[in-house]
């Protein structure tokens, strides 16, 4: 399993080797122990763009994933790659009471359940769904000690 992370622009202050170690619990809890994942911690900038881009959003947003689309070579296990601004996460944990580290996991969880194709935009039922995977693996990231709530 390997995880790895790109610090750019208002991302470049923000740790990463914690958040590297909670990639790879969180794949490991949610059956993907074998797989590869990229990580980029950027700012609003960054993120605007690339929601504009990809998505047609014509502003920031917390995070993006972006599934790894077509075949795979044999034993190439990338899930693809999740981006969080930082400025977002900072934003939103000051809003909901939370500290940094928990809103960045948050989002990091948020990402990665993304990437193995759960969208809580389909629908109800599926935002329910994808919701409870979430639930779950952040109690099992505080049960195993990784985060503190």
């Amino acid at each position: 399993m390997t995880v790895e992370i790109a610090r750019l622009g208002a991302g470049k202050k923000v740790p990463a080797r914690g958040l590297g170690k909670i990639a790879a619990a969180i794949l490991v809890i949610v059956e993907q122990s074998g797989a590869e994942l990229s990580l980029a911690l950027t700012g609003n900038a960054e993120m605007k763009k690339l929601n504009a881009q990809y998505r047609g959003k014509d502003y920031a947003t917390d995070v993006l994933s972006f599934p790894l689309e077509g075949k795979q070579p044999p034993g190439n296990q990338l899930l693809g790659d999740v981006i969080i601004s930082v400025e977002m996460a900072r934003f939103q944990a000051r809003e909901r009471g939370r500290t940094m580290e928990q809103e960045m996991v948050t989002l990091l969880i948020h990402g990665i359940v993304h990437l193995l194709g759960y969208d809580h935009e389909r629908s109800a039922k599926d935002a329910r769904v994808m919701k409870r995977l979430e639930n779950k693996v952040y109690r099992q990231l505080c049960e195993q000690g990784l985060l503190k709530v």
